[in-house]
């Protein structure tokens, strides 16, 4: 048979039913127990150790190391786990990911895999569409499941057996000759493959078809297995770039160990992998993975599953040194500070002590959104546009710290209400959920007012001058109410309270809104008073006013009423 265009289409329209069934498998899997593999995932990451079995477990079960690693620099990124422990995440799912070798080279070389698919699909079509809730999640799994099979069976039957093609083995002859610079090679060849395709699954499967219809020998297969381990970091290292600087951290975890780990076992591959070869031989009862071609694909998986754990005993001791690397190569942005909690550890959950930290941890919050109002002050008066450019991306940055700062207090203190509590610490409780969810509240508004701002500068709208002294009014106003709520928020007995000042200063800034709305509608009566600087100018004071309201609600809630 001729290996041309019609072969190169039968093995990328069999890899792509692969991938297909792979992603149809993991998609229904999580659908199913995704609360569970997320609930796994955050509560058993206390310790590296438990990190690195959490992470194997998560990959076994999904059979993807990349949809593990994207959950743990998703969790990452919203604060819900620390990088120490995304680190022994991402290593256990590169031991996780090695099933999938076990799974292709058992199954697609030791049994018909059509005779396995069909029943597959009688059991999973009828769950998928006649099922309910999970049932139908399950069914989704089944038939990933049974289409995966297919795609194997395919890629299987398109690659053409090198008998019938002896120049593709003189030609890869040729680059085999180099010692380690051949190595690197086709380390560097199943990197690309794997990122090329996106899934380290399916370059293994490719890799593995090779070797069973000889056009792979059994050192350049393993070179390119540890290729993929590279490749297959790329997944995090892209979901991270939208990311913030912790999760993109977290990704070159995954990245550093991969890469150490590639590098040391390129220098002892040629010790190694007869070493290797003598032990699985009796243990798999296989025949000489150099000799005989069939016998490979057990050879590389019980290779791969082998590279991964002893790289996880000598690696894991160093996560502290590797979690400072990541921290050296990713910088931190000048306007990513460490804006995120300062009180709050996941080791505080004695209730009364953690109620505490509650109370610290939320007036830091409140101090964190009112320097908002200090960018706005800039925006609106700097005469300079790129200072204003600068102040409008401030306003952006902090209101994805507020969301941040929601998430993580909420979490925490539902932690919390999962533990007897008496009557006065739960109010405590539901007024700090109230207190951050109007912080957050106000963390919005200002970014509506900041795209409001950028819309100006595009458009080149200039407030007139009594429009920038009625909205500085209404800021300085809002000022002295954020002062008034941090000093609320920072008195260690809410009990203590009064909510005079602080109502007094809402109702000013009510007063003034409805003084600068009626100005508003006067002055567009004039001919000078163009309607787009009425609408902008009406737009700030009215959110300004609005977040008037959030901060008194904060207060009112420091008070217990609300």
């Amino acid at each position: 048979m001729d290996f041309g265009i019609g072969s190169i289409f039968q093995i990328v329209g069999a890899l792509a039913f692969f991938i297909y069934g792979m992603k149809m498998m993991s998609d229904g899997i999580q659908q199913a127990a995704g609360a569970q593999l997320r609930n796994i995932l955050r509560t058993m990451t206390q310790n590296r150790f438990l990190g690195v079995f959490t992470g194997f477990l998560i990959t076994l079960l999904i059979q993807s190391s990349s949809a593990t690693t994207v959950m743990t620099v998703s969790f990452v990124n919203a604060g819900l786990l620390s990088l120490t422990e995304s680190a022994g995440v991402m290593i256990g799912a590169n031991i996780g990911t090695t099933i999938t070798g076990w799974i292709v080279s058992v199954l697609g070389f030791k049994v018909k895999l059509s005779a396995y698919s069909i029943p597959l699909f009688t059991l999973g079509v009828p769950l998928f569409f006649l099922g309910k809730g999970n049932a139908k999640y399950w069914g989704k799994f089944v038939i990933g499941f049974a289409i995966l099979f297919l795609g194997l069976s395919e890629l299987k039957g398109a690659v053409p057996s090198i008998k019938d093609n002896p120049e593709v083995l003189e030609a890869l002859k040729n680059f085999t000759q180099w010692g380690i610079l051949s190595r690197v090679f086709f380390v560097f060849v199943g990197t690309l493959l794997t990122i090329v395709v996106q899934s380290s699954s399916a370059s293994m499967a490719i890799t593995l078809t090779m070797c069973a219809e000889g056009w792979l020998p059994f050192d350049v297969a393993a070179a390119m297995i540890l290729g993929e381990n590279i490749g297959t970091t790329i997944t995090a290292e892209l979901a991270s770039l939208i990311g913030n600087t912790a999760a993109r951290r977290s990704a070159r975890i995954h990245s550093l160990f991969n890469t150490v780990g590639v590098t040391w076992m390129v220098l002892v591959l040629p010790w190694f992998l007869p070493v290797l070869s003598n032990f699985v031989q009796p243990l798999l009862n296989i025949a000489d993975p150099y000799t005989t071609p069939a016998a490979i694909p057990m050879a590389l998986a019980a290779f791969h599953t082998s590279f991964n754990a002893i790289n996880v005993c000598l690696i894991l001791p160093f996560v502290p040194w590797l979690v400072k690397a990541a921290k050296y190569t990713v910088k931190e942005k000048e306007d990513e500070q460490e804006e995120l909690l300062e009180f709050i550890t996941n080791k505080t959950l004695s209730t009364e002590l953690s109620t505490d930290v509650v109370q610290q941890e939320t007036a830091y919050y409140g101090n964190v959104v009112g320097q908002m109002n200090s960018f706005l002050t800039t925006a609106i008066n700097s005469i300079d546009d790129k200072e204003k450019s600068e102040a409008i991306k401030r306003l952006f940055k902090y209101e994805e710290i507020t969301d941040v700062l929601e998430i993580k207090i909420t979490e925490y203190i539902t932690n919390l209400v999962d533990k007897e509590n008496t009557h006065q610490t739960s109010s405590k409780l539901i007024s700090y959920i109230n207190i951050a969810n109007d912080l957050e509240r106000i963390g919005d508004i200002y970014f509506q007012i900041a795209k409001i701002l950028e819309q100006k500068m595009e458009e080149h709208i200039h407030l007139l001058p009594e429009q920038r002294n009625g909205i500085n009014e209404i800021i300085s106003l809002i000022d002295e109410a954020f002062k008034v709520m941090n000093t609320n928020l920072s008195v260690s007995d809410y009990g203590s309270v009064e909510k005079g000042g602080a109502m007094l200063l809402e109702s000013q800034i009510n007063e003034l809104k409805n003084q600068l709305r009626t100005q508003n509608l006067d002055r567009l009566s004039d001919q000078d008073y163009e309607v787009k600087n009425a609408l902008i100018y009406n737009n700030l004071f009215s959110s300004l006013e609005r977040i008037g309201d959030h901060i008194v609600n904060v207060t009112e809630s420091v008070v217990g009423e609300i």
